[in-house]
């Protein structure tokens, strides 16, 4: 199953379900998708979508899922990484009106280098993503919260 999360943004991010839908329609993806689509309006009979997900169902999607497709939020894609789960992130731009800034593409570029995920720029490339998927080895995620941590606390006892 993949598991496609488009996070609780206030702004759609319909580019990212056209596109699964397009490769649903030509073959390339057979399996089930389920869509927490947040406020993108999209529909599909090929597709399970729902706005927004209770938690404990969500976690129970990420336990089950082979694959996680998802947009650029920190949170989604380090819960993927915590449930070593392999993730393909593409970014919201602001240029769609999907964001109100390009961050999300600073954020995938960085866990894309680190070896944790497979980053793109664009959901025309998740096609390509999904062969480079199959072989793909994601380094295992390893947060540095602890030492921000420390980081802070050493300065406020300054």
């Amino acid at each position: 199953m993949i598991l496609v999360t488009l996070g609780t943004q206030d702004k759609p991010f319909k580019r990212l379900l056209i596109e699964m839908q397009r490769l649903i329609d030509v073959g390339i993806i057979c399996d089930k998708v389920v869509v927490q689509a947040g406020f993108t309006d999209f529909t599909s009979s090929q597709m399970e979508i729902f706005d927004l997900i209770p938690m404990d169902d969500f976690d129970a999607l990420m336990r089950d899922c082979d694959l996680l497709i998802t947009h650029g939020g920190v949170g989604s894609i380090v819960n993927g990484l915590n449930q070593n789960k392999k993730v393909i992130a593409i970014p919201r731009l602001a240029k769609y009106g999907e964001h109100v800034n390009d961050h999300q593409v600073q954020i995938i570029e960085n866990f894309n280098q680190a070896g944790y995920i497979i980053g793109i720029h664009d959901p025309s490339e998740i096609e390509q993503s999904l062969q480079k998927v199959k072989t793909f080895k994601p380094k295992k995620y390893k947060s540095n919260r602890e030492h921000m941590m420390k980081l802070i606390t050493d300065i406020i006892d300054q």
